[in-house]
């Protein structure tokens, strides 16, 4: 536990739950990096629909920890109030979509209108990895609301 938080540079109360069951943590961090880390979307659209599904979820972990990456990756305190707030105004089409299809797709698990909204601005590579961050996020989420981690 202690060389993983030294890794993550973080001392975890997700973390120190999931090792529970140490073989899925073990292959949740590499799986966890895969999805959210380096891809095809910018990291800042990342955050933005992780953040997205967090705030719709009241994930207070969650929330925490991707404000901070959010801001790590550009967005400002603004920027952040607004997706809280679902006031996506200020954001580019791409990012509108983009929040639109996280926020559906964690309301109701089907997001056929929002993901056609999507192609627009997204190849299908793009549209796969937004939506395997929006599932993680909820995976993330209904974990932590589910076992009460706060941050």
């Amino acid at each position: 536990m202690a060389s993983l938080e030294a890794k993550t540079k973080q001392a975890s109360g997700f973390f120190r739950v999931m090792a529970n069951r140490p073989e899925a943590l073990k292959h949740f961090l590499p799986f966890y990096g895969a999805v959210a880390g380096p891809g095809s979307v910018d990291r800042r659209i990342k955050e933005e629909v992780y953040l997205a599904a967090s705030f719709a979820n009241r994930c207070a972990f969650c929330t925490a920890a991707h404000v901070a990456g959010g801001k790590k990756a550009g967005l400002s305190d603004e920027e952040i109030a607004a997706i809280r707030e679902e006031r996506d105004a200020g954001f580019s089409e791409a990012e509108r979509a983009a929040l639109a299809y996280s926020r559906e797709l964690t309301r109701t698990a089907q997001a056929a209108a929002t993901r056609e909204g999507l192609r627009a601005h997204y190849n299908d590579e793009q549209i796969v990895e937004l939506t395997m961050v929006i599932a993680m996020a909820n995976f993330t989420n209904r974990f932590n609301n589910g076992l009460d981690i706060q941050p």
